[in-house]
């Protein structure tokens, strides 16, 4: 029995049926292995005992070998963070640069018949139809949703699906981040929102270039306010520089401005480290470049270019600076006020929006729950207010510095044609204890009818010093952040944090309406290789919800906003960066999925209270808001910051053609060829040097189909590191047509897919010591991991050999006691069989 379990054992190891090997095991080594073990077991030159005690022996091997093979593998080291941008703060001109495009002024492509974009035909119809490409990365088309919601906010431009009209802007995944200027009145308009470029500030930015707007110090007044240094910028690159005059562009009497979206940074088109644009006052060089949000006078401009007067989803500001308190009115239902004050003995000291540092200014409305009985009540009613969308998000700052029982109640007054005199409708009860700073509160509305904001202040039970306050209050038609982070002395972390991983904070645990439980660090004072910035990552960790959830976690994308308090949440330039959950991603440091659930791929970390959990792999950036930055605006106020969260379901964007669908670019070689017919169209792009149908795409999902207009010449560049050019012609009929692209192209990282036999083969990017593999390049080989490979099967071979040494040396030894003892017992049967 023996005999034959050890002879199973060995045809099993020998055709690897057994286990599932590791993918770097040495086939050869356990060959030989089995081999040996058959040889020891059907030997026909050994004796039955000889074998048998062979299989005891072989027995054993085999189950230490099969034990070391099947114990549970040490996993390997995960990458505890992923940096997006590398640890660099790469600006839209770094990253094209890099790409070798060479685009008047770094990122605008010019007509062949470059006209001033001065008058109304090259503006755009206030609503602007859109398409976002099916190339693009999952995250650029939440961030571009998120550029559009900021538009909606603080201007009058408006955009929507295209529908079929003659103009529109087309989004895709180019190579870098570019625009036309103005509306060139030629179909289909494209935008490139390429790789890295998914951040808002650079969406904003290359979306005023399509809304008409050159660079800001290309303005002709420009020399009043900075000095270009000629001889730093790279050779060649000179005319990115160069000033408009009055006939080729309007500043429409804006002042020149520093903080613009659209101003280069101090070192745009550099030749060494030096900067190639020194502001005139020394104290604006490094807020220049800004790519954060819409600066004041970025909206002037705009708004006065398309005779904006009020914004489109913006309803109502109030910081109670002026007397009439922004039309509030007190309610006569009620047994108490709100008074407009600059301080309370109890506290507040200061409003919100001036902290007091302007004099005989900043009030706020303060409830005096001192006085008066439990239950007493003062009401402060908004004016009317006037829907559009069907929902709003309610931004004010509350200060309790009564009773713990004190509470804010927030109502709505709904005014319809059954109710004219308005019916109340109860939203939300704010209470807590008192705390001695201002808080930030946000609560959603659902209002469709006209309406009141009703504020109504309650005393509670208990002794009060002191009452309810609120002040800057906002309300805008869009979404509440679904959570916030209020980081309070942070002027002393920044002086005493140090930089790297003992400088990290990490917030409260925080759940996604569809139950994930995340996690956001942040770098006070920078990583050690970047120091003197703000980084930030988001993680998941484990949750109650874990074992009813998708994993890998599919297509959540998380948005982390450092709020700017600006009063006027029109004038806010907030810093964000959004992070989305692809669920194919690999990890750089094993063949794990990064959004995996945090107990499989995670590292254990502890709450404070003591609580242990999972904490995944942080994704962000090291280089999220340099310092200087962070002083530039209103980023810190009464020394606190507050990080708005929310995490969204964007898997509905995973499919954003429209539901008209253009002429498709066909083409043959390196000719590209279109269906000719009415529609606007764009240009493809094949590899530089091929004659085979490509296209490459860095995320999963399809790539989208290219439309050039129909009939017209244009020029393009290739994704590769020099430019080259196809021409685009109308097909006729009878012409051979060969697909631009691979239908539902499946190639990840880069991947270029290509029709081989008809059929979609990926091809994938490699690089001096990286490359991609698998069908789709969904996994990642270096050469330092095929050096660990390499060393770890060096190591399990030897101990498997070392394993098998030390059997057959305990075997041979115990033949040999058994044979030594087998003699005697002969010998001494003899001796006895003489007498």
């Amino acid at each position: 029995m023996q005999n034959s379990r050890a002879a199973e054992l060995a045809e099993e190891i020998l055709t690897k049926e057994l286990f599932d090997l590791p993918n770097n095991t040495d086939f050869r080594t356990i060959d030989t292995i089995s081999i040996v073990m058959v040889y020891l077991l059907d030997n026909d030159m050994l004796t039955q005992q000889e074998k048998d005690s062979n299989a005891s022996c072989i027995s054993l091997s085999a189950f230490l070998i099969i034990s070391f093979f099947l114990s549970p593998p040490q996993p390997s080291p995960e990458t505890t963070e992923i940096d997006l941008d590398g640890g660099i703060d790469q600006d839209i001109f770094d990253i094209n640069e890099a790409l070798g495009l060479d685009l008047f002024e770094g990122d605008i492509k010019l007509p062949v018949d470059r006209n001033s974009i001065i008058g109304d035909n090259y503006r755009w119809p206030h609503v602007i139809p859109y398409v976002l490409e099916n190339s693009l990365e999952m995250n650029a088309k939440g961030v571009i949703l998120k550029a559009f919601e900021q538009y909606r906010l603080k201007t009058c431009i408006d955009f929507k699906p295209w529908e079929g009209e003659k103009n529109y802007i087309s989004v895709f995944k180019g190579s870098g981040c570019w625009s036309s200027v103005g509306n060139l009145q030629m179909g289909l308009q494209q935008l490139s929102i390429g790789a890295n470029c998914d951040r808002i500030g650079t969406v904003q930015h290359e979306f005023l270039h399509a809304l008409g707007f050159w660079h800001e110090q290309s303005r002709s007044d420009r020399d009043d306010y900075v000095t270009i240094v000629w001889d730093r910028i790279q050779s060649g690159k000179e005319h990115n520089f160069n000033k408009y005059d009055d006939n080729r562009s309007d500043f429409l009497n804006v002042p020149y401005d520093y903080n613009s979206v659209m101003h280069y940074s101090k070192t745009a088109f550099k030749n060494g480290t030096d900067p190639t644009i020194i502001t005139n006052i020394p104290d604006f060089i490094d807020v220049i470049g800004q790519r954060m949000d819409f600066s004041e006078y970025d909206l002037r401009k705009l708004n006065r270019l398309y005779n904006c007067t009020s914004s489109l989803s913006f309803m109502d500001t109030c910081s109670f600076e002026l007397e009439n308190i922004c039309g509030m009115i007190q309610s006569s239902d009620d047994n108490s006020d709100w008074q407009r004050l600059s301080q309370v003995p109890a506290g507040p000291n200061t409003d919100h929006t001036n902290m007091g540092d302007c004099k005989d200014s900043g009030y706020f409305m303060h409830f005096d729950t001192s006085a008066g009985g439990e239950g007493s009540t003062a009401v402060l009613e908004s004016r009317f207010l006037y829907p559009k969308r069907g929902f709003q998000c309610l931004q004010f700052y509350l200060y309790n510095s009564g009773n713990e029982n004190d509470r804010l109640n927030v109502w709505v007054r709904e005014y319809t044609p059954a109710n004219p005199n308005g019916t109340l409708r109860f939203i939300k009860e704010i209470e807590g204890s008192p705390e001695t700073y201002w808080q930030l509160h946000h609560v959603s509305l659902n209002v469709t009818s006209k309406f009141r904001v009703v504020f109504q202040g309650v005393r509670g039970s208990g002794l009060s010093s002191g009452g309810l306050s609120i002040d800057d209050i906002n309300l805008s038609e869009t979404q509440c952040p679904h959570h916030v982070w209020h980081i309070r002395n942070f002027t002393h972390l920044l002086n005493t944090s140090p930089a790297g991983k003992k400088g990290i904070i990490y917030s409260p645990p925080f759940y996604s309406n569809e139950g994930y439980a995340f996690q956001v660090s942040l770098y006070v004072n920078g990583t050690a290789d970047n120091p003197f910035n703000l980084g930030i990552y988001l993680s998941l960790i484990s949750g109650a919800n874990d074992d009813h959830l998708k994993w890998p976690c599919p297509w959540q994308q998380v948005t982390m906003i450092l709020l700017d308090q600006h009063p006027d949440i029109r004038q806010q330039m907030s810093n964000q960066r959004s992070v989305t959950t692809d669920p194919g991603r690999l990890s750089e440091s094993s063949s794990n999925y990064t959004w995996d659930r945090p107990d499989k791929v995670g590292s254990e970390a502890t709450f404070p209270n003591g609580t242990k959990y999972m904490r995944g792999p942080g994704v962000g950036t090291s280089a999220f808001l340099t310092h200087e930055r962070l002083r530039s605006r209103n980023f810190i106020k009464e020394d606190g910051v507050y990080i708005l969260l929310t995490m969204e379901d964007i898997s509905h964007l995973l499919s954003t053609q429209p539901s008209i669908q253009p002429p498709l670019v066909t083409t043959a070689s390196a000719t590209t060829t279109t269906k000719a017919g009415p529609g606007p169209t764009a240009t493809t792009r094949p590899p530089s040097g091929t004659e085979i149908t490509a296209i490459t795409n860095t995320g999963p999902g399809p790539t989208a189909t290219t439309r050039p207009p129909s009939g017209t010449k244009i020029t393009t560049t290739t994704a590769s590191t020099t430019t080259a050019s196809t021409t685009s012609t109308t097909n006729q009929p009878g012409d051979p047509e060969v697909p631009a692209f691979c239908p539902d192209n499946p190639c990840e990282n880069d991947g270029v897919c290509i029709i081989v036999n008809r059929a979609p083969v990926c091809r994938c990017p490699a690089g001096d010591n990286w490359w991609y593999m698998g069908e789709k390049c969904e996994r990642k080989g270096s050469t330092h991991e095929n050096t660990v490979i390499a060393v770890s099967s060096t190591i399990t071979v030897f101990v498997v050999m070392l394993i098998v040494t030390i059997t057959t040396a305990v075997c041979l030894k115990k033949k040999y006691k058994q044979g030594k003892e087998n003699k005697e017992s002969v010998t001494l049967e003899e001796t006895k069989t003489s007498f």
